[in-house]
């Protein structure tokens, strides 16, 4: 197919096209969505985090899922170099939690439960479930950037995920 055919079968690649950010945020927002906190280690290599919304499963085989981190988030800076980390999947009361590591912070870790994972990585003791990964790929994703991880250990629990839906945490329904 010709590059004209292509921009008249679909409109829709055109890149000029513009929005309203805050609306286009708000339309992003009724797709509800579980909390995790990304954990690793700093520059320094001390425990640090940081939560993220947009974890996803990938692939079964190989075992991968993806996230996306803010390209001006100090914490994008701290998977490079193939650094490991671990994908934890909040449960509904850990609001606490999930505020805690969204929040600048010296000690993101101050008062949680934690434990070192197969991967050397801290993990959140409480989690309802984690993913302990290494750097599989990055992308870019405009003014994020899209992180794979290939899971080495995984480990779940029974309960409920938090959700984030509308800007707010927000529970399953019966």
């Amino acid at each position: 197919m010709r590059e004209q055919d292509l921009e008249r079968e679909f409109p829709m690649l055109d890149d000029r096209i513009s929005h309203d950010p805050r609306a286009l945020r708000d339309a992003f927002g009724l797709f509800a969505t579980g909390v995790t906190v990304v954990t690793m280690h700093d520059d320094a290599g001390r425990a640090t985090g940081v939560t993220v919304n947009s974890f996803s499963s990938v692939s079964i085989e190989p075992a991968l899922c993806l996230f996306s981190l803010g390209r001006d988030q100090i914490s994008r800076r701290w998977l490079e170099d193939n650094r490991p980390f671990t994908v934890n999947v909040l449960r509904h009361e850990q609001d606490a939690v999930a505020w805690q590591f969204a929040r600048p912070a010296q000690d993101k870790f101050a008062d949680i439960r934690q434990d070192i994972g197969q991967n050397g990585v801290p993990y959140l003791a409480d989690a309802l479930c984690r993913f302990e990964c290494g750097l599989w790929a990055r992308y870019d994703g405009g003014d994020h950037e899209i992180v794979v991880g290939r899971i080495t250990h995984f480990q779940s629990s029974e309960g409920d995920p938090m959700l984030f839906y509308r800007g707010k945490v927000a529970r399953l329904g019966e």
